[in-house]
């Protein structure tokens, strides 16, 4: 799915009123009519209502949701915040249709114009839509103050009042919705962690707006989905034989840290490579060839910590490195000896990324298209400190097209960033992944599938698109209180047939 600007989405609804054709009022009872659907949907579709609407399109919106409440016989009331002028011709037509509907209509000038919101009342936020640009003020912001407090389920149209859709909102008045329901596609703002207490339970609603505008507009974010993720799948040749996929090569474990490397190693191997050698502290070779008895074990002649690779790195296909290695200086030496003899692309997560970090040099060694995994603060420790979301992703950007190399910025929609300046978020996952671990086993799941020969950007979004998918199969069956990294691994082969069913 794409994601649009707002003046992408703007040009969208114009494109449809041109060569759908449908009238742009028509368009706004299309809209109404989806939220009335989603109310419906949701046990909310006889109740009492208080609706904030602006003098914009998006109070518009309002007004038509109004006029089909009241036509059930619910008890509506309409607050309409005055601006000092008439509103956009749509929002007067849908007004003249609400007077002639008996609602009471009230509009607020000043805050002695707030009144209290009856207590089971659901309120309905069509203040602003997506064109707001520039913080709210005065009476509005007390108003939005008003309704924050009131402590009622908030229902905004569009978008939050007050939020942004393309750049950061940090200290500006804002909505606090309950729900939002939005229009087509995903906003950059509903992605952004910092912007998760003001979205609520995010519902994108489908108005018909014309498919044919997505042929045409170039955008640069995307949302994966699953027809993506299968078109990325590779069918497996029924005559082919373990040399077919690849021979991986994981740089893993410390004393005390070889459940990193035993979770990335069990990862890589339900990926689908066809070989697995893993380099491991000898304190580690009965754990690892005991509880995995498909990997290959190179061994390390440090006890507790890697100081030396293996010879001929040239026979691995792919390469991971991180997963429990430690910050020992010598395994800093390593990591930068591997950097600038392996000539492929590698994957880096965790400790690989902290030791990176302790020698920034080193940054300029990685091979074109590796993959590096950081979470924020591994992020920040490389790159630098951010002031919110937005600018982190523009870094990401960035230092993706410096380095040559494919950054997945971890999180709940986690953010793959690729040297042509395209950027994914990813769709599944769920907070019961928020463990120790389960960046181990995305590093050995990537790996795998780099391994198998899959690009590196292909390999990031497949790779990352199972990860969350496993864990929310593993959240089904567990719960996300109790599900464990290791649940991840054991549910990736459900998650590979439900990608081959679509």
């Amino acid at each position: 799915m794409q994601i649009f600007s707002a003046e992408q989405i703007r040009l969208w609804d114009q494109f449809t009123i041109e060569h759908e054709p449908v009238s742009s009022l028509d368009l706004m009872e299309r809209a109404a009519a989806s939220c009335l659907e989603w109310l419906d949907l949701h046990d909310m579709g006889e109740k009492s209502y208080s609706l904030f609407c602006g003098k914009g399109n998006n109070g518009g919106d309002g007004l038509a949701l109004a006029r089909m409440l009241a036509e059930r016989e619910c008890r509506v009331e309409v607050n309409i915040l005055e601006f000092g002028h008439l509103g956009t011709e749509d929002f007067q037509a849908n007004l003249a249709r609400l007077h002639a509907s008996g609602v009471e209509i009230r509009f607020i000038q000043v805050p002695e114009h707030f009144r209290q919101i009856p207590e089971n009342d659901i309120v309905i936020d069509a203040l602003f839509g997506s064109g707001l640009n520039r913080p709210l003020e005065g009476v509005t912001a007390e108003l939005i103050d008003h309704i924050n407090r009131s402590g009622n389920v908030v229902v905004s149209i569009d978008i939050p009042s007050g939020l942004y859709v393309d750049r950061s909102t940090k200290g500006n008045p804002v909505i606090r919705a309950t729900h939002t329901l939005s229009f087509q596609c995903y906003k950059l703002s509903f992605l952004m962690a910092e912007n998760a207490g003001w979205v609520g339970s995010l519902n994108i609603l489908d108005i018909g707006l014309h498919p044919e505008y997505l042929n045409h507009a170039s955008n640069d974010f995307e949302l994966t989905e699953a027809a993506l993720i299968q078109s990325l799948l590779k069918p497996r040749n029924p005559f082919s034989h373990k040399g077919n996929f690849g021979h991986a090569l994981l740089i893993a474990g410390s004393l005390g840290k070889m459940g990193a490397a035993l979770m990335a190693s069990k990862a890589c191997l339900r990926s689908g490579t066809g070989l697995l050698t893993c380099h491991i502290p000898a304190c580690g070779q009965v754990i690892l060839q005991t509880a995995i008895p498909e990997a290959i074990v190179s061994v390390d002649e440090n006890e507790n910590f890697l100081t030396g690779i293996p010879q001929d790195l040239s026979k691995y296909s792919a390469l991971g490195i991180g997963p429990g290695i430690g910050t020992d200086r010598k395994t800093q030496g390593l990591v930068d000896n591997i950097l600038r003899k392996y000539k492929n692309p590698v994957v880096i997560d965790a400790d690989g990324l902290n030791l990176l970090s302790l020698n920034k040099d080193s940054l300029s060694a990685l091979p074109p298209y590796s993959i590096l995994t950081p979470h924020p603060k591994e992020f920040e420790r490389l790159f630098g400190t951010s002031e919110n979301d937005f600018e982190r992703l523009k870094m990401a950007l960035v230092q993706s097209s410096l380095l040559r190399s494919i950054i997945v910025l971890k999180g709940h929609y986690s953010f793959i960033a690729t040297p042509e300046g395209k950027g994914f978020f990813n769709s599944t996952g769920n907070a019961g992944m928020a463990k120790g671990g389960s960046g181990d086993v995305l590093t050995g799941i990537i790996t795998g599938l780099l391994a198998q020969g899959n690009s590196p950007i292909n390999s990031s979004i497949l790779g990352t698109y199972l990860h969350g998918l496993a864990g929310d199969i593993a959240a089904a069956q567990f719960s996300e209180q109790a599900m464990l990294a290791s649940d991840l691994i054991d549910c990736l082969g459900k998650a590979f047939q439900q990608i081959s069913r679509i």
